[in-house]
């Protein structure tokens, strides 16, 4: 296993953001993956990470709902504050088994109210659309944004799952400073038209999901770990039992790299999103203080372009069974928003 690394910080985006090299998510602390985890053990977890420089830290409202905010609420006190970069979003809600997803101006100000009380911050570093609104033109969601930089209440405007028609058109409004998206070696879609995009503007680009949810930590046995309460058991394609068992191939060939390069499977995944380029933040999430420090030593991993191109022969798009999501709902694929005019007739 690589050994734990100091953290390099690379700038994000052009307007001046910059953070640690590899980030912190912390959605799973609070959501979606099985029963909510102690509250002090993820405290220690979040000041760890903080003191080991890495201090790129990533939450959303939706965690929870709220919960996930007031979780760092709680670990930012004592002076953590200052040593973070704090990036959350808003937009997407969770409703009687229904996701709905908004960004007119009224929502996007009143869920940042929300999120600066949870947080107890007077200021977001960060502020993401979680997933675009196709009913509310692009330009009005981030004409409200701008409002609230200029009024000192967020720092840095962020897409998630943003198309790459949506991207421009939100970044001639104010500019975009970063863009998430789900980048892995089994998720790799977005290398063909949003990735540029991202470079052409100057846009950062930040890889949620760069261990496919888990799977490059242990294979097609990490489903056997899994709770009821998690939903990758039930609601991801790829995880399901027809696509697991295909994609397991993927995981060995990745591992039988990984035992030669004499690091762990997970490391190799996320050494090779590092060697995408200084504009490339990864957030791996864990609940997990070994976990965490196992991916830090991701950074120490070097790989030649030979390398690269074996890992990527490894997760060969046809080798993938199953897609990201059912439906891709809520996702870049399906993102257009109406033209501002016809918002402008409202």
């Amino acid at each position: 296993m690589a050994a734990v690394t100091a953290v390099p910080r690379i700038k994000l985006g052009s307007q001046g953001l910059e953070v640690s090299a590899q980030g912190l998510g912390c959605m799973s602390m609070s959501a979606f993956y099985g029963p909510t985890k102690p509250e002090a053990d993820m405290v220690t977890l979040i000041r760890h990470a903080v003191a080991a420089g890495v201090t790129f830290l990533d939450t959303s409202d939706i965690y929870g709902p709220h919960t996930n905010e007031l979780l760092l609420g709680k670990a930012l006190q004592g002076g953590v504050r200052d040593k973070v970069e704090l990036a959350t979003k808003f937009g997407k809600t969770y409703a009687d088994g229904k996701v709905g997803i908004h960004g007119d101006p009224a929502y996007v100000r009143a869920a940042c109210e929300g999120s600066l009380r949870r947080l107890g911050v007077d200021c977001i570093d960060l502020y993401y659309q979680h997933r675009t609104d196709k009913r509310v033109p692009i330009e009005a969601t981030v004409g409200e944004l701008k409002k609230l930089v200029e009024e000192g209440k967020i720092k840095y405007i962020g897409l998630s799952e943003a198309s790459a028609s949506t991207i421009r058109r939100a970044h001639a409004v104010h500019p975009i400073t970063a863009v998430q998206l789900e980048w892995s070696l089994w998720s790799r879609d977005v290398e063909e038209e949003i990735v540029p995009t991202c470079r052409e503007l100057g846009i950062g680009i930040v890889a949620y999901s760069p261990l496919a949810r888990g799977f490059f930590c242990g294979g097609a046995k990490l489903i056997d770990s899994l709770t009821d309460q998690d939903y990758r058991k039930h609601m991801l394609p790829r995880f399901q039992p027809e696509n697991l068992e295909k994609n397991a191939q993927i995981f060995d060939r990745v591992n039988a790299m990984a035992t030669r390069k004499g690091c762990t499977p997970a490391q190799l995944a996320l050494a090779w999103l590092h060697h995408q380029g200084d504009d490339v933040c990864p957030i791996p999430g864990t609940t997990r203080m070994e976990n965490f420090n196992q991916n830090v030593g991701a950074l120490s991993v070097k790989l030649t372009p030979e390398e690269m191109a074996e890992l990527e022969s490894c997760a060969a798009a046809g080798d993938v069974h199953g897609d990201r999501y059912y439906g891709m709902i809520n996702t870049w694929k399906d993102s257009e928003t109406p033209p501002l005019s016809s918002w402008k007739q409202q």
